[in-house]
């Protein structure tokens, strides 16, 4: 099995984990310091990973570049502004529709990894990856929004999260094309620079913003430290699996595989929270772990 899948699968994971916990700081802070809390607190747990990986590895630091920086900036500031919106959406009552739309980020990432990198993917995978969209969507009518989705587009939580979607999708080229522009190191080191990096600007970036635009928030964010930390460790043991995983393998597929997620956060509904099962859930996830399987079989 090649290293990039049980990655890809780990990443999904802690990325679910960290959406909850940050969902249920959106109650004891704004959307702007929920967003933050992604980046700033998770900043620690990423150097301490890129020292390891380092410590162990044996390997020099690889030096930095202009296209590496450009690309990690352009990653970084997508990637906080995509954040920014998913956090909005779990303000809004039509929380799912607008997640769901968000999930269209595979398909939108295939497009611009083929703009922006000039990389495709074949037309199985490139099923696959549609396929797993379709499951994402059968979960939200399963969750009683059909309404919503039959609305589509008209929907505001809908326009959202397509654009949260396309901000994500384009983040992970620019995190990717920021690893691929190091000129030296195992895949593991790009990665944990690449994300240190990037995870510095997006820091300083929205420090900034707040000292300068909302001082309350950054008081809030101080409060909430303690819960903060365990969202960043999180967001950085996702963080860290995404980029290792997308320095690997094409952004499309890493980003199809990810939907894996999905399930994960059916079976928590299902298992942990003993949730009633409606029958179009059950077939979403059956056929994301359907699309996973197509796009595995057809690399």
């Amino acid at each position: 099995m090649p290293l990039w899948i049980p990655i890809t699968i780990a990443a999904a994971f802690f990325q679910n984990l960290r959406s909850g916990l940050q969902k249920r700081l959106r109650g004891s802070m704004g959307t702007t310091g929920a967003t933050f809390v992604r980046f700033g607190f998770g900043l620690p747990f990423a150097l301490i990973y890129l020292f390891a990986v380092v410590t162990i590895g044996g390997e020099p630091m690889p030096a930095l570049n202009a296209a590496m920086i450009v690309a990690a900036v352009c990653g970084g500031l997508l990637q906080i502004g995509a954040t920014f919106l998913l956090v909005y959406l779990f303000g809004l009552r039509n929380f799912m529709v607008g997640t769901a739309y968000s999930k269209t980020e595979p398909v939108q990432a295939a497009l611009f990894g083929f703009l922006i990198l000039g990389e495709t993917v074949s037309p199985l995978a490139l099923l696959a990856v549609v396929a797993g969209v379709v499951g994402v969507v059968l979960i939200s009518l399963g969750n009683g929004t059909s309404r919503n989705l039959v609305n589509g587009l008209a929907s505001r939580a809908a326009l959202i999260g397509i654009a949260s979607g396309a901000l994500f999708g384009a983040s992970a080229v620019g995190f990717r094309a920021a690893a691929l522009a190091l000129p030296e190191g195992s895949a593991a080191l790009r990665a944990a620079l690449t994300l240190v990096v990037a995870l510095t600007i997006q820091t300083a970036a929205m420090l900034a913003w707040m000292a300068a635009k909302d001082r309350a928030e950054l008081s809030r964010v101080a409060r909430a430290w303690a819960p903060g930390l365990i969202v960043g460790l999180a967001g950085a043991g996702a963080s860290a699996g995404w980029f290792t995983a997308m320095t690997l393998q094409k952004v499309a597929y890493v980003r199809a595989l990810g939907q894996i997620e999905l399930v994960f956060t059916f079976a928590t509904s299902v298992f942990w929270f003993r949730e009633k099962v409606r029958p179009l859930e059950l077939l979403g996830s059956a056929v994301i772990v359907l699309a996973i399987l197509a796009l595995l079989s057809g690399m």
